[in-house]
């Protein structure tokens, strides 16, 4: 891994996804596809970008009962992704089912708390306390099924590391210092990110949508 800034590539236009990853592939550690692009572009999609040989960060969230993520894990077998992502939400039986399912290189890594929710939208779903204690809570699940780590934000990640030694953290809602807060409402720069203890930062929009995607990896990379 060339670094451990992965470019989110959170688009359904797979030449804009081309583009970009073409701009910024020796910037980057890793290319994340996400939902958009999956539900678009689908495995096909995915091959093409694994073409630029930097990592893929198959960040799909599955959640849903043991037996249909452990296949649809199964499904995604040949795309052979670095990372894969699950809702810790979906419980014990779930995580440990993925694990079981998923390609012996890959990391699976549990979605704790989204970056677009705060206390207040915890709390309308019925989940009492702060994003800080829920994903605290999943942490130690997602660590008991045996996945490899988490997804969390800036935020929390200090304490998830203290509490889990080797984990693997990706923190997205990474933002530079002078960078807009767009729809995420709990954000960190990626120098605070990288020292509270994520392996992987992910970053979209501040690159993607720069005039200079390249010039807006490298600067991003260098505060590192």
């Amino acid at each position: 891994m060339s670094g451990p800034i992965y470019v989110a590539l959170d688009t359904v236009d797979l030449d804009a996804a081309k583009s970009i990853a073409a701009r910024v592939r020796t910037q980057v550690g890793g290319l994340k596809l996400g939902l958009e692009f999956f539900a678009a572009n689908g495995p096909a999609g995915v091959r093409i970008m694994a073409e630029f040989g930097l990592p893929i960060f198959l960040d799909l969230k599955l959640h849903d009962i043991p037996n249909t993520v452990a296949k649809a894990v199964q499904a995604l077998r040949p795309l052979e992704p670095a990372i894969l992502t699950v809702h810790a939400g979906g419980g014990r039986a779930m995580m440990e089912d993925a694990k079981a399912a998923a390609p012996s290189g890959a990391r699976v890594v549990a979605v704790t708390v989204l970056t677009s929710l705060d206390a207040d939208d915890l709390g309308a779903t019925g989940i009492g306390g702060s994003p800080h204690d829920q994903v605290v809570r999943l942490a130690a699940l997602a660590r008991e099924a045996g996945l490899d780590g988490i997804v969390c934000s800036g935020a929390e990640v200090a304490a998830a590391r203290k509490a889990w030694s080797d984990g693997f953290f990706v923190v997205p809602g990474v933002r530079p210092a002078e960078g807009m807060a767009g729809d995420q409402k709990r954000v960190v720069t990626p120098r605070q990110a990288l020292d509270a203890g994520a392996s992987i930062l992910v970053i979209g929009r501040p690159i993607t949508q720069a005039e200079d995607p390249s010039q807006a990896a490298r600067a991003i990379a260098a505060t590192l």
